[in-house]
């Protein structure tokens, strides 16, 4: 099978490819990868001469203005690149006879639940910032397009089924990525933890908003999984067990990082933004097609450290 994954430049997109170029069934040639200039959400036409050049059988749309603060700038230009952007990019998959997962994002939801428990793949979206609507957009868009070719309408994932002789879709909702080249919330949360020791000050983490840290290696390898069976239809949640707030991420790796500092817990509140986060934005997993859930979300930090730590001392990789 030969799979083309767009954002291939970004966080994921890299660990894509990287998972993809292990999987026994991509081929000698391997995955194919599309960024920037080649593909562009701008003008997202261009997929059918990528689809037509390359002749892959399945995409993974990855590719996204996930600048969320951009996104609340700018809705509409948010709602082209996310929504309708990605309603193209499906239109012309479905049309060719292609599997297509769309990667979407827990801030689809309102956060606004205080039973504890994450949202399900069936709960209904209610987004509260222009980034989670653009993403919304995007996912109603591509589903409308393969029902439009199949007669048939995505829903939450059942379980494992035959594949169907015919296109499917697949829209993969995750939170918190994590992982190489760095820029991502446990990068950022060093920077600013080395910045409060030097001042003597306490480190100041938000402690009122939740999420699932999610390695994108463990994300990549999920995905891979799913393509892996011929029949990945379905909405899923893909995310590292487990919820934690911000702080209690930020703890737990400056903890195995040996860094003394003191975090001070404070309210998303605090600081003026124009996006504003679901304060609850956990996601309950659905299961992978192995039946084996996606690990906890610290064994996947523990299992990153390593290169922050050479990074840290100055070492190579």
């Amino acid at each position: 099978m030969r799979v083309a994954v767009t954002g291939s430049g970004g966080r994921l997109g890299r660990a894509l490819l990287a998972a993809l170029e292990e999987a026994p069934f991509t081929g000698p040639a391997g995955p194919i990868g599309w960024d920037l200039p080649v593909l562009d959400l701008d003008a997202p036409e261009g997929i059918a001469a990528l689809l037509e050049r390359d002749r892959p059988e399945a995409v993974v749309h990855t590719a996204a203005w996930t600048d969320v603060d951009g996104c609340a700038r700018d809705p509409e230009l948010a709602r082209r690149r996310n929504g309708l952007a990605t309603g193209v990019i499906a239109a012309a998959c479905a049309a060719r006879g292609l599997d297509l997962v769309v990667v979407s994002t827990n801030e689809v939801f309102d956060g606004e639940r205080t039973d504890g428990l994450g949202y399900a793949a069936g709960d209904p979206p209610r987004p509260i910032n222009p980034y989670g609507a653009s993403k919304l957009v995007g996912e109603i868009a591509a589903m409308d397009a393969y029902e439009a070719a199949t007669g048939v309408r995505v829903g939450p994932v059942q379980g494992p089924f035959p594949a169907p002789a015919r296109p499917q879709l697949a829209i993969v909702r995750t939170a918190w990525l994590f992982g190489r080249p760095g820029a991502d919330f446990p990068a950022k949360i060093v920077t600013a933890a080395e910045r409060a020791r030097a001042a003597g000050e306490p480190l100041r983490v938000v402690g009122d908003e939740y999420g699932n840290p999610t390695s994108t290696g463990d994300l990549a390898e999920a995905i891979v999984e799913l393509l892996g069976t011929g029949a990945p239809e379905g909405i899923h949640h893909c995310v590292n067990e487990g919820a934690v707030s911000r702080a209690g991420w930020a703890r737990e790796l400056l903890r195995r990082l040996g860094f003394d500092v003191v975090i001070e817990e404070v309210p998303a509140s605090t600081w003026e933004r124009p996006s504003r986060p679901p304060l609850w934005g956990a996601l309950a997993a659905t299961p992978l097609p192995s039946g084996e859930p996606m690990r906890p979300w610290t064994e996947a930090l523990a299992d990153d450290l390593p290169w922050r730590l050479r990074a840290r001392a100055g070492a190579p990789g």
